[in-house]
């Protein structure tokens, strides 16, 4: 929503309902974002070869289960930070809730674990690059969902970008778990939340100044 659309639907009078949003064109461009991330996934990294044996355990069910709680939070926060006076005040706790989980999974795991297997299950052997990965996925994604939120009418820049950098981590590390070989609890409960971070911040930093309106 352009600035002065805004401003002559507020002129108007409260009986005037606001502009139809073109919701199909959103769709396209968020799907493309995402598309792109799934292409540069597929051509750089690959799929797991091995991903139809990790299926059959339950830790990757539970990985799995994580990132889509985490992605569904962070498509709602776009959602709510695109619009001005939307509620937020649960937003935390919805995002709070399945990191909350995934730590308690890894602790215990870490708890059965024997001593020397201890380190393996939270550096596994992807720690050095994952949360980089899983960040640059993100950016076609973040790209996509900042255009839409230009066109809508977020107020609170910082934290409309940071949820847009969030949610973008999130969609980029569905994508990434299908490469990704790791299922461990410990490991996915912290470097991939970092991964997540990295685009959250980005948003932050950019937020003012690419969703001003």
């Amino acid at each position: 929503m352009k600035t002065d659309d805004l401003i002559n639907m507020l002129a108007s009078g409260p009986d005037v309902s606001a502009p139809k949003l073109p919701v199909l064109q959103f769709a396209v461009m968020i799907a493309g974002g995402l598309l792109l991330s799934i292409i540069l996934m597929l051509v750089v990294l690959g799929l797991r070869p091995n991903l139809g044996a990790l299926a059959m355990l339950p830790a990757f069910w539970i990985k799995m289960a994580f990132v889509l709680a985490l992605a569904a939070s962070g498509w709602l926060a776009v959602t709510r930070l695109s619009a001005p006076g939307a509620r937020i005040k649960k937003l935390p706790w919805l995002i709070a809730l399945p990191i909350l989980l995934i730590w308690i999974i890894a602790g215990i795991s870490m708890m059965k674990a024997a001593p020397e297997q201890r380190a393996y299950l939270f550096w596994g052997d992807t720690w050095h690059y994952c949360s980089w990965l899983i960040a640059i996925l993100s950016l076609p994604i973040l790209v996509a969902i900042l255009k839409v939120m230009r066109q809508l009418a977020p107020t609170r820049l910082r934290l409309a970008g940071a949820g847009a950098g969030f949610a973008a981590g999130t969609a980029a590390t569905l994508v990434y778990s299908f490469h990704c070989p790791e299922i461990a609890a410990p490991f996915i409960g912290f470097w991939y939340l970092i991964g997540i971070l990295i685009p959250s911040v980005i948003g932050v930093i950019i937020g003012p100044r690419v969703l001003r309106w």
